[in-house]
């Protein structure tokens, strides 16, 4: 058996495109351009070229590309003056603060300030716990990405047993909460895990998500179960992920690639967030639910 690839290129140009058309609706409706504001601090290459990607994909939807650029030495109060700025200007839709920001700056901190009307990235405490409590909000970018993979390769969570390898407040956790959301059966796996290749092996979903190359084998996997990798490492042989994806391809039903596989789905789900977070300014101010519909 050779399982069956899940095309992460090709559903995230399939999530670009409903987003593009969705925002041409919604502003042919509204009078409103969605509008995202990238905020970057320093020059770090690798983060200017994620911000690059992310201000080009904004623009490709129909959105406003809001972009701010301060020098890596600025204070922590002009970056929480800027953020204050943001939150208050009704043409930015959505704020993400580009991580890591340069020391000592404290990017939890600095991005716990933003609006989590506004948080596109999902990562403040109010969209945390709204994320935990079940409630409209703004939801990680890679976990939402994940999610939609399954849902669009046709993988059924409702009872299904599922194992998240990896318990990262960007990547884990939360997948964690939406798959219970899912009504999976959810199991967290990490360092401590006694008998790893075990307890994995129990999974019809696995999501590796740890960034150990090659951690997951096939020893790991149940026959038929779609895998998922979220991991992306530079080795000597170039990008692999955390699945030993030639061995585990044998195994599994379905499974991403590395590259290909999750990662391009991160900038598809931050457009739609940008989308969504236009609907519930827009909601909040036509005095709307929460969720602005």
């Amino acid at each position: 058996m050779s399982a069956t690839l899940i095309d992460g290129r090709a559903i995230a140009r399939a999530v670009r495109e409903e987003v593009a058309r969705e925002v041409a609706a919604f502003t042919a409706q509204t009078g409103i351009v969605p509008g995202l504001a990238t905020v970057l601090v320093g020059d770090d290459p690798a983060s200017a070229v994620y911000v690059a990607n992310k201000r080009r994909a904004c623009v490709e939807a129909g959105m406003r590309d809001l972009h701010r650029h301060l020098p890596a030495d600025a204070p922590e109060a002009e970056v929480v003056a800027l953020i204050e700025q943001l939150n208050a200007d009704p043409a930015v839709s959505g704020i993400l603060l580009q991580l890591p920001v340069p020391a000592p700056l404290d990017g939890a901190r600095l991005t716990g300030l933003i609006d989590p009307d506004k948080d596109v990235d999902g990562l403040t405490p109010m969209s945390v716990g709204r994320l935990v409590r079940g409630t409209p909000g703004l939801r990680p970018c890679t976990p939402a990405g994940v999610i939609e993979l399954l849902d669009r390769s046709g993988v059924a969570l409702e009872g299904a047993e599922a194992v998240v390898v990896g318990r990262s407040d960007l990547v884990g956790k939360p997948l964690l909460h939406l798959l219970l959301a899912r009504n999976a059966t959810v199991t967290a796996c990490h360092s401590r895990t006694r008998d790893l290749a075990a307890v994995a092996r129990r999974a019809d979903v696995l999501v590796a998500a740890v960034g150990v190359p090659r951690l997951i084998g096939a020893d790991a996997v149940k026959p038929g179960a779609t895998v998922i990798d979220v991991g992306i490492n530079r080795t000597d042989d170039g990008l692999v992920g955390d699945v030993d994806f030639d061995a585990v391809r044998a195994v599994a039903g379905k499974i991403t690639p590395v590259p290909g596989g999750v990662g391009p789905m991160t900038i598809a789900m931050l457009l739609r967030n940008t989308l969504e977070a236009a609907r519930l300014q827009h909601g909040r101010a036509a005095g709307r639910d929460p969720a602005g519909r």
